[in-house]
């Protein structure tokens, strides 16, 4: 991808990205219902997805988690089944840093070199590739069998008669068992942990209940929890350590990392690490899953990330927007919250930890997608991110499993979509298989995020929030429509919103203020909007209205006429 491209981002998982079985049995095993295979990531997969408009992969699921799967030709036994999550296990329950999970290769002896594969073939398509990194939490049991030589597992040189010691890679429940509120002997050999290790979401107790990160335990970066002091100085043996395994995938050829809860890892280490990864590998980008507005600007300009998650200011608007009767008018907002820092703000409508868009829980309808998509990609230069199986409308209505019908793709499972496999097409990666209605969505969706690049404006230009002067318009809604200008010293657009799910005639007021700092032109246009192709006839003036139809949950992109030079 071009250096100055806007990010799209398409997360998948590789088990379930692939998988051709129809017939899949909820909570079934690996021999069961299958799983895809990196090498299943082809050109053909990588070309259809650059079609698309995307221009990055995030491969969620790579490094080796805790299963109940066991894969006796490589010597891999299963984890506990007690302390898994679902048959294929968690994601975010790492148990080897160094090594690819083996569910995803073909020959599982072989599996790093079928990940170094894949790096290759995703670069040669033109496409960056990014994995997660998860550093606050482990597996409850970790073990590396593919560490290079020297690097000791943590938890090894642990001193487990101390609930706290600087350079303790975990958090004791010092002479206390591992006793939660659920059961530790209802699969297979009953699990014991002693002393009992802290949970990965903070819970520094050994009685932790099923709501909690049961299958996951805390790391200790040199804070201790009890006294609320910190020791980082020299760097703790956790520092180290996860410092070493960032630099081996950088090393690796993947072009970044989508951070995992970086707010539950102290400040000061990322301070520390990302500046030493750069200095080597000075292309690589840091993604930061956050949820607190107030730490966005502290973990870009202290922290060194490139981009964080804006999931508790802008994605949880258009929620309201969509679900609870929120005014459009609060995405005024959300781009003032974040004014200054807005290109380092990834933007999304689902993502792995949400209920997808067309859910029952969310819209119940994949085509109201169209004013939340066009505000989500389009509101600034920052990165989008799509979830795999958004473009065709994939609501989750299966019982997977291990989390049963709840709006969300499993994460936990061996599984298979039907929106997702007939897209895939046994590797042909087409059309071929789609409803008419998941044509037309693929389709606007690859018209939105192809505009994202090829629109100057749209990929690197200015914003104006005309929604200051279109409260009191009688012609506007701004319960219901947002509108806004983005442009450069070249072109221009008019983007309006409409979350209605009535068509309305619109007239956008625009400002003085807009046509000298947009270079707009006063005249009688005529103009194709980009998304649909249709021709639009307006005037344009000064502290003037310009009137539009628009749909019921639709989005006009407007080219505007640029003023003459004198």
């Amino acid at each position: 991808m071009a250096q100055n491209e806007k990010l799209i981002i398409y997360q998948a998982f590789p088990r379930i990205l692939t998988n051709t079985n129809e017939n899949c049995v909820p909570g079934g095993t690996l021999e069961q219902n299958g799983s895809g295979k990196l090498r299943d990531i082809t050109p053909t997969l990588l070309k259809s997805l650059s079609s698309l408009g995307v221009n990055c992969l995030w491969l969620t699921g790579v490094l080796e988690m805790a299963t109940k799967t066991a894969y006796p030709e490589a010597g891999i036994p299963p984890d506990n089944p007690n302390i898994v999550k679902g048959e294929a296990g968690s994601p975010y329950a790492i148990k080897d840093y160094y090594d690819i999970a083996p569910s995803i290769a073909v020959d599982v002896k072989a599996r790093m070199a079928e990940f170094e594969e894949c790096v290759r073939r995703v670069h040669g398509c033109g496409l960056k590739l990014i994995i997660d990194f998860v550093p606050n939490h482990t597996a409850r049991c970790y073990h590396s069998d593919s560490a290079p030589e020297g690097i000791r597992d943590f938890g090894d040189n642990d001193d487990i008669t101390k609930f706290f010691a600087r350079d303790n890679n975990y958090y004791y429940i010092t002479n206390q068992q591992f006793s939660p509120e659920f059961p530790l002997d209802a699969e297979g050999t009953p699990y014991t942990e002693f002393p009992a290790k802290a949970t990965g979401n903070d819970c520094f107790t050994a009685f932790c209940g099923r709501n909690d990160w049961y299958e996951a335990v805390k790391l200790n970066y040199g804070y201790d929890p009890g006294l609320h002091t910190r020791d980082y100085n020299p760097a703790p043996d956790t520092w180290l350590k996860m410092l070493h395994i960032l630099r081996f995938w950088a090393a690796k050829g993947v072009d970044g990392f989508r951070c995992d809860m970086v707010f539950m890892v102290p400040m000061e280490f990322w301070h520390w690490a990302i500046p030493q990864v750069k200095k080597d590998f000075p292309n690589v980008i840091f993604i930061g899953e956050i949820y607190d507005v107030g730490l966005y600007r502290p973990f870009i300009d202290y922290c060194h990330f490139d981009y964080l998650y804006d999931k508790v200011n802008l994605y949880d608007t258009l929620v309201g927007i969509e679900k609870y009767n929120w005014s459009a008018a609060q995405l005024t907002g959300c781009w003032q919250t974040v004014d200054g820092i807005g290109d380092s703000m990834l933007n999304f409508l689902e993502n792995h930890d949400e209920v997808r868009f067309a859910s029952r829980e969310y819209a119940d309808d994949p085509s109201r997608v169209v004013p939340s998509l066009v505000v989500s990609a389009m509101i600034g230069r920052g990165p989008f991110m799509i979830y795999y199986g958004q473009e065709l409308g994939e609501m989750a209505h299966d019982n997977e499993g291990f989390a049963g019908d709840n709006n969300r793709s499993t994460i936990f499972d061996y599984w298979s979509y039907d929106t997702i496999r007939r897209w895939y097409n046994n590797g042909r990666c087409n059309t071929a298989l789609l409803t008419s209605h998941e044509k037309w969505l693929r389709n606007l969706y690859k018209r939105v995020l192809t505009l994202c690049n090829s629109c100057d404006a749209i990929r690197e230009g200015e914003f104006f929030d005309l929604m200051y002067v279109n409260l009191q318009n009688p012609g506007f809604n701004p319960h219901r429509q947002f509108a806004f200008l983005r442009y450069t010293a070249s072109e221009a657009y008019l983007i309006i919103a409409n979350f209605d799910s009535e068509a309305a005639k619109v007239r956008v007021r625009i400002p003085d203020m807009a046509f000298n700092m947009a270079g707009l032109a006063v005249e009688t246009q005529t103009a194709k909007d980009l998304l649909w192709n249709k021709e639009h006839t307006f005037s344009t003036e000064r502290d003037g209205e310009s009137e539009f139809y628009i749909k019921g949950t639709d989005a006009l992109i407007i080219p505007l006429l640029k003023a003459k030079l004198k």
